[in-house]
């Protein structure tokens, strides 16, 4: 009898220290990244999560929270005019349990992209859908509009860059090189000639950089209070865009990713060079390799500056397990971040 009750109780041991240790790792969630101080749209997130929402849905609420407050005036409508002074939408939604992905990109009329892109993963077998057809399927599947994008500010600030001859451009080897189109290609320039014509040279240096107002995307990443991952974007571009113009926002890979073994990556920056490396597909990929989140994320941006020196950008991996880290170029980058362990949120700064 005295043998069976200490076996009882040996197994009530271990298994009080099982739990225990359950606990422990339930502690790390729920957690919530965001990049940038978009702190009202991280508390959003965070307030959907902790509340008991799943990974996709917090994800969403946190994005659509930061396009009606038009954080910083490049996510949600009235910001980022293209050549035509008009604001069109960008965003995606990833689930890392399924690996399905829903996304929008340059959507006219419709100001919800986070959850048009969440309504073409959740109504569709497709991944991506794009321009007019994308608001009217938003628009199909309930969502408000026909709605004018454009703002006062957006407009203004599409009058004074009219008024400055179109300067700066997102174009190249095009004629007139320093004022506003229609545009052709320069018939003048020579592959095969190591020189290059002055219109050529003067355009180089006028292409536009990328900063901190210029297109920058809210890229946010939730794990849920069972552990599982979704990814979300959120933008309207990159200003004075030509358009059509499609950046990284809405590419799965590129702006964002996430895998529920393993991780999430979330991105920002020069979309038009990242979506050239799918970065944070790679940095998703170097964790499951065993490459801990700041070496993976270091190791991404190195990919993209070997060839692109003058690239602007950054990343913010998150493993599994709730560690985070940051890495960027060209610029003094910022990421939120809210877990158990916060009282509200925290924003890390990650040096060039």
């Amino acid at each position: 009898m005295a043998s069976k009750l200490f076996n009882l109780m040996l197994i009530l041991s271990l298994l009080s220290l099982v739990m225990g240790h359950e606990n422990v790792e339930l502690k790390q969630y729920p957690l919530v990244v965001s990049t940038w101080p978009f702190i009202e749209a991280v508390r959003a997130a965070w307030r959907a999560v902790d509340g008991g929402s799943s990974a996709v849905d917090s994800v969403v609420e946190g994005c659509s929270t930061c396009e009606e407050l038009r954080c910083d005036g490049t996510v949600g409508p009235g910001g980022s005019p293209d050549e035509n002074g008009e604001t069109t939408m960008d965003a995606l939604v990833m689930d890392g349990v399924t690996m399905e992905v829903g996304a929008v990109a340059a959507m006219r009329y419709v100001k919800d992209g986070i959850k048009a892109a969440r309504l073409v993963m959740q109504h569709t077998e497709h991944t991506l859908l794009v321009g007019e057809k994308a608001s009217e399927f938003a628009i199909s599947m309930g969502l408000p509009g026909p709605t004018n994008l454009s703002s006062s500010e957006s407009i203004e600030k599409w009058t004074k860059w009219k008024n400055s001859s179109c300067q700066p451009n997102f174009r190249k080897n095009v004629l007139p090189a320093n004022n506003c189109g229609p545009y052709r290609p320069n018939n003048y320039l020579d592959l095969s000639d190591e020189t290059c014509p002055d219109t050529y040279q003067n355009k180089i240096s006028r292409l536009p950089q990328v900063g901190l107002h210029s297109h920058d995307t809210i890229s946010m990443a939730v794990i849920d209070k069972t552990g599982h991952i979704a990814v979300g974007t959120s933008t309207n571009g990159a200003t004075f865009k030509v358009p059509g113009r499609v950046g990284d926002g809405p590419i799965a890979g590129s702006s964002a990713y996430a895998v529920d073994e393993v991780g999430a990556c979330c991105a920002t920056g020069d979309g038009d060079v990242m979506m050239r490396f799918l970065p944070c597909y790679q940095v998703v990929e170097s964790m499951r390799l065993g490459m801990e989140p700041k070496l993976a994320a270091k190791d991404a941006i190195a990919r993209i500056t070997k060839k692109f020196p003058d690239f602007v950008g950054a990343v913010v991996a998150l493993s599994k397990m709730g560690e985070h880290a940051g890495a960027s170029h060209g610029w003094t980058f910022k990421y939120s971040v809210r877990s158990p362990a916060m009282k509200d949120v925290e924003v890390f700064t990650v040096l060039p």
